[in-house]
């Protein structure tokens, strides 16, 4: 029977792409680091605990990260030792526990072994590569601006300006952007379809250096004076290579689950899981595809959402 199990498969490939790769010591190379009750607890159990759980210690210190982790394979060691002296290895619920951590062990293997060494930083490199070489290029601009009420009051600071007054200093003094106000009316670097048509339309067409005249938009009246003008760099590969290394595991992982099914039997014998999983894949087949492409950004701020 053909089953459609994308959303299961989905969360196995998301899962299994975040595990580190760690790589466990051979056993005759194992160094003790500490021992409880006489039992070893060895470089590779640490290796295999940071596997589990060193995801969520975030940056911690690699020290304190050692540290925790051996205190948490002290405490399962003697969770472990406890649960034995109270006969709870033992029984049909212990071994249907064993049954799962083994194909959970052997999951985590194979994505550890098979998946994630099939995409390298080289494959990562390459993709990079053929995605920068189709980016256009982008012009930025770095601008300061003043907001004020009037047209006259604009003037009358341009008039300010080509005396030789400062322009940070005078947006400092005078603009109503209370975003940019502190920072002499700085707006960073912006591209284009980042600001309102009427700013932006003046803005591309001054050169560094250039103060404009005042500019109308429905914030009020603009002075705006260029910083600097560039072409947009892509990110480094650096970094971004973890992104593109974590979405071609995906990949491989999506790939790998609809290959094993397709050669597998497998039949839904309990009738209302069937019926869930029937209705729901026919409504995934049915919905339209919209989902958001995954290089959207969302909208940059305008001149007024940056006060």
């Amino acid at each position: 029977m053909k089953i459609r199990l994308a959303q299961a498969v989905l969360s196995l490939a998301l899962a299994s792409a975040a595990l580190p790769a760690a790589t466990f010591p051979a056993s005759a190379e194992d160094k003790v680091v500490a021992t409880v009750n006489g039992q070893p607890v060895t470089e590779s159990d640490l290796a295999i605990a940071d596997s589990e759980i060193g995801a969520d210690m975030g940056t911690m210190p690699e020290t304190q990260k050692r540290m925790s982790l051996l205190e948490f394979l002290i405490d399962n060691q003697l969770f472990a030792e406890a649960a034995d002296a109270d006969k709870l290895g033992q029984g049909a619920e212990f071994e249907n526990r064993l049954k799962y951590l083994k194909r959970r062990a052997l999951r985590e293997l194979y994505f550890e072994k098979v998946i994630k060494s099939s995409v390298s930083d080289a494959d990562a490199r390459k993709i990079y590569d053929e995605q920068v070489a189709k980016i256009k290029p982008e012009e930025e601009v770095s601008a300061r601006h003043i907001l004020v009420e009037s047209e006259e009051k604009a003037k009358e600071l341009k008039e300010k300006i080509k005396a030789g007054g400062d322009f940070a200093a005078l947006a400092k003094e005078h603009t109503k952007d209370t975003g940019s106000k502190e920072d002499g009316g700085n707006l960073g670097y912006f591209s284009h379809g980042q600001m309102v048509p009427q700013f932006e339309e003046v803005v591309f067409k001054l050169n560094k250096g250039d103060v404009s005249d005042p500019v109308k938009t429905q914030f009020g009246w603009h002075l705006i004076k260029i910083e600097d003008k560039r072409f947009k760099q892509p990110p480094a590969f650096d970094i971004v290579k973890d992104r593109i290394i974590q979405s071609q595991l995906l990949q491989k992982a999506q790939q790998s689950a609809v290959a094993l099914r397709a050669k597998s039997k497998i039949e839904l014998v309990d009738p209302a899981l069937k019926a869930a999983i029937d209705e729901r894949n026919k409504q995934l087949e049915a919905a339209p595809n919209t989902a958001a492409p995954a290089g959207d950004k969302p909208a940059e701020a305008k001149p007024d959402e940056k006060k």
